[in-house]
C-alpha cells in the first residue's frame, strides 16, 4: 500500500472552503480512480498548514494518477489560498486501527529521519515498542506509519477521539517518543497536531 501527501500552507480563513473543495469535488473523482483506497485531511486553523493524503493500492497504481492530480492540486492550493503544494510519496508501512474516527478527532503527527539502512529496524520498533503502548492512550482511534525508505524519512499519524483527549496524553506521547526514537536510531524533525477534517481511508489492517 502506498500514500501521497499534499501540504498546502492555506490562509486560515479559507481552510473551511478548501475542506469543502476537497470532500466535494475532489474526493468524488479521486475514488473513483483505479488502485485508489481513499483520502485524508488534516488541517491547523492557526498555522493554516493542511495536509491531504490519497492511499492506493499499489505504487503504480499511484504513479499513474499524477498527471490527472496535478491541476486538481493547483486548484485545492488556490481555493486556500497558498503556495505550490508540497508533494509527497510514501510506503504505508503500518496501519493499525482501534476504532473509526467521529466528527471531532485530532491527530498527532511526527516526522522522523533515519538512516535508510535500518529502516526496517525502524518499523519493528514503532510496530513492536511504540504501538502497544500507543493503544494504551486514553482516546486512541489509530496510528499509520509512512515511510521514504530511499531518504530515510518517515512520518507517524496517531489519531485521537478528541482535542482534549489529545491534549492530556501530550506529555506521555512526548515521552514515548523521545524513547522510541532513541531505540529506532531517529531524528524527530517536526511535531505538529490537527483536526481531521476528512476521514475516508479503506486502508486495511498493516501491522
Amino acid at each position: 500500500m502506498y500514500a501521497r501527501s499534499t501540504m498546502i500552507t492555506a490562509v486560515p480563513a479559507s481552510i473551511d472552503a478548501g475542506i469543502a473543495q476537497l470532500r466535494d469535488d475532489v474526493m468524488p473523482r479521486l475514488v473513483e480512480m483505479e488502485g485508489c483506497i481513499g483520502l485524508s485531511m488534516m488541517v491547523d486553523r492557526e498555522t493554516g498548514r493542511c495536509i491531504a493524503t490519497s492511499a492506493w493500492q499499489s505504487e503504480e497504481a499511484m504513479r499513474a494518477t499524477d498527471d490527472a492530480l496535478r491541476p486538481i492540486r493547483d486548484r485545492l492550493a488556490e481555493t486556500l489560498g497558498g503556495g505550490s503544494p508540497d508533494v509527497q510519496e510514501w510506503e504505508i508501512a503500518v496501519l493499525h486501527r482501534d476504532h473509526r474516527s467521529a466528527v471531532g478527532a485530532c491527530v498527532r503527527a511526527t516526522w522522523v529521519k533515519t538512516d535508510p539502512a535500518t529502516m526496517d529496524q525502524a518499523i519493528d520498533v514503532y510496530k513492536l515498542a511504540l504501538l502497544p503502548r500507543l493503544e494504551d492512550l486514553a482516546g486512541f482511534c489509530s496510528a499509520s506509519l509512512l515511510v521514504d525508505r530511499a531518504s530515510g524519512r518517515s512520518v507517524s499519524s496517531v489519531t485521537y477521539d478528541s482535542r482534549e483527549a489529545m491534549d492530556q496524553n501530550r506529555e506521555a506521547a512526548a515521552s514515548m517518543r523521545s524513547a522510541t526514537s532513541k531505540d529506532a536510531g531517529a531524528e524527530v524533525l517536526d511535531v505538529s497536531e490537527f483536526e481531521l477534517a476528512i476521514a475516508h481511508l479503506r486502508v486495511p489492517e498493516l501491522t
